[in-house]
């Protein structure tokens, strides 16, 4: 009887009633595997977690590689500003060098200008002073009294101490030994008192100051 009535009681339960019992069972058992965490790996976990260690591994690469490039980098500016440095050093010591090259050079126009300036002056002078020479030379024996010849001697001895004061020099000839770079000849004689290519008489006088000849001495050489 008991049994009876139990498979009665089974029977009396729809079908709809059965499936949905059915279906919270199974809501049922997906909620208690969520709590507990059964699911903590699921199937396609392990291809993620390599993802993640090969993402960390790339940015330790580019964490170490990094500090490397930067130091090419700053290398390669080194030398950038090193090369940069030498060629304007150099373009520095080119411009001084072509600096002092223009200094000397000017100076040096400068002097020679200004000898060829005086230069050409006295020598529109010495022919006045070669005359007063010759004049005084026939005034040497006049009496004390002329002041003519006394005018003519004062006024040598002025332009000769022009002359000392602006460094000019009167050239050596007489008993010298003939020099072309000061002495013109423009005659020769014989001479057994003197030696050869000795200078006899000067014709004209020269003058010079320093090395620079102003006018060449017109001289006689004897032999």
């Amino acid at each position: 009887m008991n049994d009876e009535n139990k498979t009665g009681r089974m029977d009396d339960i729809p079908a709809g009633e059965e499936k949905e019992s059915a279906a919270g069972s199974d809501t049922l058992d997906e909620i208690i595997d969520d709590v507990l965490g059964e699911d903590e790996n699921p199937p396609d976990g392990g291809a993620g977690a390599e993802a993640e260690d090969a993402a960390a591994d790339d940015a330790k690469d580019a964490e170490k590689e990094a500090p490397v490039s930067e130091t090419d980098a700053l290398k390669e500016e080194n030398e950038r500003l090193k090369k940069q440095f030498d060629e304007l050093s150099d373009r520095h010591l080119r411009t001084l060098a072509e600096y002092d090259n223009y200094r000397k050079r000017s100076i040096k126009e400068k002097d020679s200008a200004y000898a060829d300036a005086y230069t050409d002056v006295l020598k529109q002078i010495l022919p006045v002073i070669d005359n007063l020479e010759r004049a005084a030379a026939y005034t040497a024996d006049a009496p004390a009294d002329d002041k003519v010849g006394q005018g003519v001697n004062m006024t040598l001895k002025s332009f000769e101490s022009a002359l000392k004061k602006l460094g000019i020099e009167e050239i050596d000839a007489v008993g010298c030994e003939f020099n072309p770079l000061f002495h013109n000849a423009v005659m020769h004689i014989e001479d057994e008192n003197l030696g050869k290519n000795v200078v006899a008489s000067v014709l004209q006088k020269g003058y010079k100051k320093g090395d620079k000849v102003i006018r060449y001495a017109m001289v006689q050489v004897a032999n």
